[in-house]
């Protein structure tokens, strides 16, 4: 196997046998970006001397790990992929990011993502449109559409993300690799540009489920810089991967995930991996979720009015892009600041914020929307009190081609309707392959997701982990046009 598809566990073998140094492997991959980034444009910016080997015996022995552009790092450009912040360099570094530094993180630096996290195809990133390592004329994903694809085409053997609604789940189906993410609190969200403060949640992109362990376990637990964050440190331990069976695990197959939108070719892919489970030993049950109808109308409200209150503060004065527009008001001032630093999403989303907070639609719109999210909380706690994971689509067709949709809001945001519940609920997640459909006579990856009840991190990685082996797709998760 070339280094380009091997994962961190691969790579830290190779390592420890003595086969290639750290230092080789490091720069393995930066000749890579440099070679194939141009065929992406997934990275904004790179940093290429980040290899400091400042102690011997880490976990991560220096691998190569890039970052979202909406991790801090001190004195470091963190744009978010806006021109309002194109030159905002923070004077903090993030905990999680700190974290993996002192674990041996070397870095290779920032990702491409859409503007602020918001939107789902990359189509709307200030600066460049990433594209897809499975097809040059296809979306990758999400906001975290510059991680995927860096990974997909092993550019970097993982990724550091945020998911709010589904800003890694997605890219990463889309894209073929791994995506996990915690339970919210789990990763302390510290220095890490908030989008909507009450879904976001540090997360990562990896080649297998071990490797989201191995992350995991470095950046998680308590940091006293973060209100939300879980006291308590979690551990997965190897015995976790040492399962081969699914026997004793009920698995939940929601049917509200089967009706109306699943695109037919990506249903019998899913279908396949339900088959799959129950070769494993595992019992399939079917069980309602009363509330799926209210899961795209709650989150669009309470999403948009969070992320209002954490853009206020981007005005030019106290952050930002500062207009030399002549002005004769202060309104004037900032509205030649935002309206010159901020493109059309944002915009969009900003009238939505201020209409659903505004004096008298606050109890009509967001008050309402916050009754209704404790409803799909309870929905699923109900539902893990019968079963022990629930399994459905991420997306509800494969990756899709570039602006075909960017035009029409609603349907970019009727796509993430099978990744929104878990944000609301808090609950952990994470991806496995399950197959390919073809389309246009291209071969496009599919993926299922599944997800455990809060603070059940370990059963989430035991229950992927045996699925992930047993379907065996590690030697097709590689794109054409990216080898060495």
């Amino acid at each position: 196997m070339k280094l380009k598809d091997m994962s961190l566990e691969e790579l830290l073998k190779v390592i420890e046998s003595g086969e290639k140094t750290s230092e080789e492997i490091y720069e393995y991959f930066t000749k890579r970006i440099e070679k194939y980034d141009s065929k992406l444009w997934s990275f904004l910016t790179t940093n290429f001397n980040g290899f400091e080997k400042w102690q011997e015996e880490t976990i991560l022995k220096w691998l190569p790990i890039s970052l979202k552009d909406i991790f801090s790092k001190t004195w470091t450009i963190t744009s978010w992929a806006s021109k309002m912040l194109e030159n905002f360099k923070p004077p903090f570094t993030s905990t999680v990011v700190e974290r993996l530094e002192k674990e041996g993180m070397s870095y290779v630096w920032k990702n491409n993502m859409d503007e602020f996290a918001m939107w789902g195809s990359w189509e709307k990133s200030a600066f460049k449109n990433t594209l897809n390592p499975w097809g040059v004329d296809r979306i990758p994903g999400g906001s975290s559409s510059g991680w995927a694809a860096a990974v997909a085409a092993g550019l970097v053997p993982a990724s550091l993300w945020t998911d709010t609604g589904w800003s890694v789940r997605q890219p990463a189906s889309l894209c073929w690799i791994v995506w996990f993410k915690p339970t919210y609190g789990r990763n302390s969200r510290f220095w890490v540009h908030a989008m909507a403060s009450s879904l976001d949640c540090p997360a990562t992109f990896t080649k297998t489920v071990k490797d989201s362990a191995l992350l995991y376990n470095i950046m998680n637990g308590a940091d006293e810089k973060d209100m939300t964050s879980i006291q308590d440190k979690d551990i997965i331990s190897d015995e976790v991967f040492t399962k081969t069976n699914l026997k004793g695990k009920v698995i939940w197959v929601p049917k509200e995930y089967f009706e109306e939108g699943l695109e037919e070719n990506v249903r019998i892919e899913i279908k396949n991996a339900i088959n799959k489970m129950k070769e494993l030993w595992a019992e399939i049950k079917e069980i309602s979720l009363p509330m799926t109808k209210y899961w795209v109308t709650t989150y669009y409200i309470l999403m948009p009015a969070e992320v209002s209150t954490n853009i206020a503060r981007l005005d030019g004065l106290r952050y930002g892009h500062n207009s030399t527009k002549e002005y004769s008001s202060v309104d004037e001032m900032y509205q030649n600041n935002r309206w010159e630093g901020l493109w059309e999403e944002v915009k969009r989303r900003t009238i939505i914020w201020n209409y659903v907070l505004s004096a008298g639609f606050y109890d009509a719109y967001y008050k309402k929307a916050s009754q209704i999210r404790t409803l799909i909380i309870q929905d699923f706690d109900k539902a893990f009190e019968e079963v022990n994971a629930i399994i459905s689509p991420v997306s509800p067709e494969a990756a899709w081609k570039i602006w075909t949709k960017s035009s029409d809001p609603l349907k970019m945001y009727l796509a993430d309707a099978y990744t929104i519940p878990p944000s609301l609920a808090w609950l952990p997640g994470i991806s496995v392959p399950c197959g390919f459909v073809e389309e246009d006579w291209e071969k496009l990856p599919v993926w299922i997701q599944i997800l455990t009840q809060r603070l059940n991190e370990k059963e989430l990685f035991e229950i992927a982990n045996v699925y992930e082996k047993a379907i065996n797709l590690r030697s097709e998760m590689v794109p054409e046009g990216f080898d060495d």
